[in-house]
């Protein structure tokens, strides 16, 4: 007679590569992997999840407004960002908005962190990964603000005051609230702007 088996839920982490930042440029080279579809954090090599619809138009919108309120003396940019050196090796986060205090043109490499003055992620399914992972990545670098704006949730969550690898202020404010960056205190939105 056969007897029933109850597999049990894994307690052990099994052993895996943890990857650098060389070995997935060299990956790329050989046209083993499309790094375009990937991000590497913390040494794992994270698909990207694909932007719906509601993704671009919030970014668009995020975009749009980040260019009205910064677009004189600071830069906007997508794509990837530095960290503090001991992340550098094994992470390469690639926000969908950064506002540099300096000019575009003027950088020779990624944005430091010390050049951001505003980290955004736009997030649907990857809220949990947005809001901790990343988060903890950019606050060990000492960035001073970061936005999850929470599809979802239609809210947006504020990230300040980095401390021990940490934010110790995260705030979230729903759809008809308002919130200004650090960067640029005089200039507030309504978060269902964005949320359109």
């Amino acid at each position: 007679m056969p007897v029933a088996v109850q597999i049990l839920p894994e307690t052990v982490t099994l052993p895996h590569k943890q990857w650098t930042r060389q070995e997935c440029l060299a990956l790329g080279q050989a046209g083993v992997v499309n790094l375009e579809r990937y991000e590497l954090i913390e040494g794992e090599l994270i698909r990207k999840m694909g932007k719906n619809h509601q993704h671009i138009r919030a970014l668009r919108l995020l975009m749009l407004w980040l260019e009205e309120v910064f677009g004189g003396d600071y830069c906007l940019q997508e794509g990837s960002i530095d960290l503090l050196p001991e992340d550098n090796p094994t992470s390469e986060p690639e926000p969908d908005a950064v506002v540099l205090s300096r000019r575009f043109l003027e950088l020779s490499a990624l944005p430091r962190p010390e050049e951001l003055r505003l980290v955004a992620e736009v997030s649907s399914s990857t809220l949990y990964y947005d809001s901790i992972t990343k988060a903890r990545l950019y606050s060990r670098s000492g960035i001073a603000e970061y936005w999850v704006l929470d599809l979802e949730g239609r809210r947006l969550l504020v990230h300040r005051d980095p401390r021990d690898g940490n934010y110790s202020s995260v705030n979230a404010y729903c759809e008809n609230e308002s919130v200004a960056p650090l960067a640029a205190p005089g200039s507030p939105v309504r978060v269902g702007e964005f949320l359109k």
